[in-house]
């Protein structure tokens, strides 16, 4: 065999070796419970995930699970603590049990608009956060992105005259900020997930549902509705996009780098695409045929009035169950002064 032979086969064989590593590729699967096309998808996910393959070349694939194709909504975050998942969609509200002090993003607080709710809540649940800390670490869970939705609305399958028709109404919620709203009011508090909200309201099982606009259409409700309020504010919902912290040290770190600052900048996009759509979100539901009612100014300041005891019931109780709510809270409410 001569130099240039060996030489040759050496070189040969450096690219046998060589080449599966220059061709290895990490997938990961994300799996949600939001319907097809959803604007938080949209928004967050579909970002999330462009631009964590833009920063690495794409040497990230992604596998996208929507629908609920891997679990309910409910199952979110034990898909993710059990690797059935790498990253998935965890609603704060579907994951109470684990996740209690998560819900202080959906407390009526003092934010008006997507952003403020949004970039509030990141300042605690990134990693490092007060939220993050306390409830997350603990949970063997990080968030990539997270987003809170604009205020929740009354929608009514009948006739909404002023705040007193709340007594007595079977009302859609979700979490113990917008139960405890609604049975301040009179409500009966119905838990339902986002997913069953319109079977629910067709077949009478609630007579209200507390959302928020931009999912009126998404999930076919303006059909069951005939009454709304705008403007106000009835709470929240929280979405988090979650990785197990296993998976996340698993990964290179080129993608763990991606990954953190591809979530971050989906974070920002989510809040202002769902901002932007508010208005044309309203107006398509009024062109279904729902009447928008203007609640009378007494009917106002008694709601405010509810409203603002929420937040501090609700940290009081879960200090009471040796949680630190208040601490959460008051890190959540310095993040809406700082907007």
């Amino acid at each position: 065999m001569t130099r240039k032979t060996t030489g040759l086969l050496a070189a040969l064989m450096m690219t046998a070796v060589a080449a599966p590593v220059a061709a290895q590729e990490v997938t990961l699967r994300l799996a949600d419970s939001l319907p097809v096309g959803h604007y938080m998808t949209t928004g967050v996910a579909d970002p999330l995930m462009a631009k964590t393959k833009e920063m690495t070349g794409d040497k990230v694939a992604f596998e996208h699970f929507p629908a609920e194709q891997l679990g309910k909504a409910k199952d979110m975050l034990s898909l993710v603590q059990s690797g059935v998942a790498d990253i998935a969609y965890v609603g704060a509200s579907y994951s109470a049990d684990k996740l209690p002090l998560s819900s202080v993003g959906e407390l009526p607080e003092a934010f008006s608009n997507s952003c403020e709710g949004t970039k509030a809540f990141w300042s605690v649940a990134k990693p490092g956060g007060a939220l993050d800390v306390a409830e997350y670490q603990p949970e063997g869970v990080r968030a990539l992105a997270v987003l809170v939705l604009s205020p929740y609305q009354l929608f009514v399958h009948g006739d909404l005259a002023g705040i007193g028709d709340v007594n007595g109404m079977k009302v859609r919620v979700t979490g113990a900020p917008k139960i405890a709203a609604i049975q301040k009011l009179g409500g009966v508090p119905v838990n339902v997930p986002g997913p069953e909200a319109r079977e629910a309201l067709s077949r009478g099982t609630v007579d209200a549902i507390a959302f928020p606009i931009a999912s009126i259409k998404p999930y076919d409700l303006a059909p069951h509705i005939k009454t709304a309020t705008k403007g106000l504010n009835f709470g929240s919902f929280v979405a988090t996009w979650m990785i197990s912290q296993a998976k996340y040290d698993s990964l290179p770190e080129d993608v763990q780098k991606a990954l953190t600052e591809a979530g971050e900048a989906a974070t920002l996009n989510g809040c202002e695409a769902t901002d932007a759509s508010t208005e044309e979100d309203f107006k398509f539901v009024a062109e279904q045929g729902v009447t928008f009612v203007d609640l009378p100014a007494a009917d106002l300041d008694t709601l405010q009035g509810v409203m603002s005891s929420v937040g501090d019931e609700w940290a009081a109780d879960l200090d009471g169950r040796g949680k630190p709510g208040t601490d959460i809270l008051n890190a959540f409410r310095a993040g809406l002064k700082s907007e």
